[in-house]
């Protein structure tokens, strides 16, 4: 018997949210409805029944009818704050309209603007009269650049599903706007401020331009999220429901591109040894209390266990605030990325407290979602539906700081999303249609309903979003027809910060650094009743400096390798003294041979010639310009003491040292990472002249480009076999906006250069090199800026970065002979 699709989701009017804000030294005072703004008459809704697939059109004056859920609009990732605005994401009803909206609402003067675009709701396998509630509208903003960001969840869509072909040109949407667009006042906030593609549309096929089908493809699930430094991050599903994997990618807002995906799972992880059945994650990632996070739970393809959907609860967590390293479960075990045992980070079973053992029986679909207190107190829900015996239960599964093991508890009435306040969880819903709140302390279940209203308009259904103590909630009110009103409530949670306070800003909690860089230590200090005097920064407990004027900083060069505790203490007017909490980061001795976390053209140092991948051959090319995506860009894959070197044309796989032909290096499709000794490189870097050799674990070989041409694997070492890694993040666009202009000369430079900065003002000049590492930073307030070399740049690429006082970030590449 064939897994059975879920294929609804149930509706109730009892929606909670159990909601855990992030603040330091808060309290409580009383819950109260700030504002409530109607921000639409014509939210579209499916009033319709629910079909078949196959449901004939009916029409634009009939019912919206739907083939999963009723709700569309005030559904998935669809509000977001940025400064004093709130955005929100819906479709324009009613049913012959459906255009994709978007709408910005100033908290503090009221006023609101609204963007129509030309698409529209694609409706089920794009059969437009059938309502897809998959279709959500996810929003993102990057505080970094001021750039608003759109995707839309096409649902696993591809160039075959609908077998029609139909979407083969729109199985992917993503819509973005110009830098700074968010901030615009209200005149300026129109459609024009976001990037059309090559059609004159504003849909388009991947995050970074064109067309690459094999990454972008079959995805659905979008969200956006921000780490602690601003940095957007956006991640989806791909694959299937029971076959399926959450890959993530980095917002670069100096450069506005996306990064390449990294994947937490894998498709097929049966391939792997171990693993017997194929399994996809219905979850979240998240950023919460300065860490990334996963939890989820897990649908199987063994068709024949007492599970219909989902089952399980796992959680993990990454102390790269990237996620790209660092992963551990509960128990603090470490594991790479990606992941192919999920039993290795589960929490508990909920189909472990109910009976049924029955094939299909155990329904665990609704309800779940996961939280981090400040305090470090992990909270899980979920719900567990038995129908050989017909009994539900609601679970929140729960792990105190400090404790080692988790607690679960069936005295729980059920919520559906979680997040945290401080030390405290609160659960935010409706109840009768009217929103109410409960309020928990971190590490227990003890919940208090501290709001509830009792008239006003009642609402179907809706979305919470929560920031600086302020919960938005994003509402559909109770109506009829396919057009329906939508509501903003803005409610304050009445948590107060302690008027005497500080909090470190930078660096984050785990953060990773090379010996050598310097790393400037940042906090926030305010006395609302007087003034601050000084702040103090510790490390590992011992006065490290101080800053006496605002904004309180210090730089700090560590030479030792090792974790380092970090902790700022505030004097006011009257020297009391209050502490931040105290973080953690690392300092490590820089190693060149770790190329991961980029993406590069190799170039052989002696022919200039670059690696090319053609089919299943490796072939040299005159230049690093690709002829169809990723095929002249590698990305170094760490596996235990070597490095799988995949090419990035999605259909490649990673390199092999063959041996029939002999000495063959080719394509293999296979993805990384693998482990067999074929498909495995030892990196030597050459301090001399900066370049790189690529030995083959199997036969001590080199990557090596003969006086043929041929790029084989051979054991010559000369220096042929060195080549040179020019990453793709330095090859930016050299941007000069408006009168600004920005000269680098001469270049190729040998000993001294010069910046040439016309309508820059107080710059601060950075400079890196291939690998990203900082090299050279100054501040000048001159326009002409001469930098001698003095032994600090070896031969290679560079990449200057020139940010101005008002945070405008221009690009320069160097060339050093």
């Amino acid at each position: 018997m064939k897994k059975k699709r879920l294929i609804s989701r149930i509706l109730v009017k009892k929606i909670h949210v159990i909601i855990a804000l992030c603040f330091v030294q808060a309290s409580f005072t009383q819950v109260v409805l700030e504002n409530e703004i109607k921000i639409t008459d014509f939210g579209l809704h499916f009033d319709g029944s629910k079909v078949t697939s196959g449901a004939a059109n009916t029409g634009e004056s009939a019912p919206y009818d739907y083939f999963f859920g009723r709700n569309i609009s005030a559904h998935g990732d669809c509000i977001k704050t940025y400064n004093e605005y709130v955005f929100m994401t819906w479709y324009k009803g009613g049913k012959g309209v459906r255009n994709v909206m978007l709408t910005r609402y100033n908290t503090n003067t009221g006023t609101m603007v609204t963007i129509e675009f030309p698409h529209r709701h694609t409706g089920y396998q794009n059969k437009w009269w059938i309502g897809e509630s998959h279709n959500t509208i996810a929003v993102g903003i990057s505080p970094l650049n001021g750039t608003i960001h759109l995707l839309y969840d096409m649902h696993s869509y591809s160039n075959t599903r609908p077998s029609d072909g139909s979407l083969s040109d729109d199985y992917f949407r993503y819509s973005f706007s110009v830098a700074n667009a968010a901030a615009l006042p209200d005149v300026d906030f129109t459609l024009d401020k976001f990037v059309q593609n090559s059609t004159g549309g504003y849909k388009h096929l991947s995050l970074n331009g064109g067309e690459d089908y094999n990454n972008f493809s079959a995805l659905t699930y979008p969200k956006f999220f921000l780490n602690d430094i601003g940095d957007l991050f956006m991640y989806m599903r791909e694959g299937g429901n029971n076959n399926g994997a959450y890959k993530f990618s980095k917002y670069d807002a100096s450069t506005s591109t996306w990064s390449s995906f990294t994947h937490f799972n894998v498709l097929n992880a049966r391939n792997q040894p171990g693993i017997t059945y194929n399994w996809g994650l219905y979850g979240d990632i998240k950023y919460v209390n300065g860490k990334m996070r996963i939890g989820f739970q897990k649908r199987s393809q063994n068709n024949t266990d007492k599970y219909e959907y989902q089952n399980g609860v796992y959680y993990a967590y990454s102390d790269d605030q990237n996620g790209f390293t660092g992963w551990k479960n509960h128990q603090g075990q470490s594991f790479n990325l990606p992941l192919y045992d999920a039993e290795f980070i589960k929490v508990m079973e909920p189909g472990d407290y109910v009976q049924g053992t029955n094939v299909n029986s155990i329904n665990i679909v609704q309800d779940f979602d996961w939280t981090v207190t400040e305090n470090e107190d992990v909270h899980i829900i979920s719900r567990v539906k038995d129908n050989q015996f017909n009994v539900t239960k609601y679970l929140h599964t729960y792990k105190p700081a400090g404790a080692t093991d988790f607690i679960t508890s069936e005295d729980f009435s059920g919520a559906e999303a979680i997040y945290t306040a401080g030390d405290d969880i609160f659960i935010i819903g409706l109840t009768g249609g009217r929103v109410f709140v409960e309020k928990a302390q971190g590490g227990t279940n003890n919940f208090t309903r501290v709001y509830q209203a009792t008239s006003g308009r009642t609402f179907d259904h809706g979305q919470v979003y929560i920031d600086n103590g302020k919960l938005y909630f994003y509402l559909m009110e109770n109506g009829s027809g396919n057009a329906q009103p939508l509501y903003l409530q803005i409610i304050d949670l009445g948590i107060i910060l302690d008027p005497f306070r500080v909090s470190l800003t930078s660096p984050t909690n785990g953060s990773i650094f090379d010996i050598g860089e310097t790393v400037q230590i940042s906090a926030d200090a305010v006395d609302e009743n007087g003034s601050i005097s000084k702040v103090e920064f510790l490390v590992n407990g011992t006065y490290f400096g101080e800053d006496s004027t605002a904004p309180y900083s210090i730089d700090w060069t560590p030479t030792t390798e090792g974790d380092y505790t970090l902790q700022a203490v505030a004097y006011n007017a009257s020297s009391e003294t209050v502490s931040s909490t105290q973080i953690t980061v690392n300092f490590r001795l820089f190693d060149p041979t770790d190329l991961t976390g980029d993406i590069y053209r190799l170039k052989n140092y002696v022919t200039g010639k670059y690696m090319h991948s053609v089919g299943a051959d490796v072939v040299e090319s005159d230049n690093g310009t690709n002829v169809a995506p990723g095929d002249k860009e590698w990305e170094f894959v760490k596996v235990g003491n070597y490095y799988n070197i995949e090419s990035k044309r999605s259909d490649r796989g990673i390199l092999r040292a063959a041996g029939n032909p002999p000495n063959d290096i080719i394509n293999t499709g296979f993805g990384a990472p693998r482990e067999d000794t074929d498909k495995q490189f030892t990196v030597i870097y050459n301090s001399g002249d900066g370049t790189y050799q690529f030995q083959t674990r199997n036969g001590s070989n080199y990557i090596y480009h003969n006086l043929n041409g041929i790029i084989e694997h051979i054991g010559n070492t000369d220096d042929r076999s060195k080549w040179i890694v020019e990453s793709t993040t330095l090859s930016v666009n050299e941007v000069d906006a408006n009168s600004i202009s920005v000269k680098v000369y001469p270049n190729p430079a040998t000993n001294n250069f010069t910046i040439e900065l016309d309508g820059v003002n107080n710059a601060k000049v950075s400079i890196y090199d291939i690998l990203g590492k900082l090299t050279y930073t100054a501040t000048t307030n001159t326009s002409n800026f001469q930098i001698s070399n003095d032994g600090r740049f070896k031969s290679g690429l560079y990449l200057i970065k020139i940010a101005d006082e008002n945070q405008n970030v221009y690009y320069k590449k160097l060339i050093i002979k």
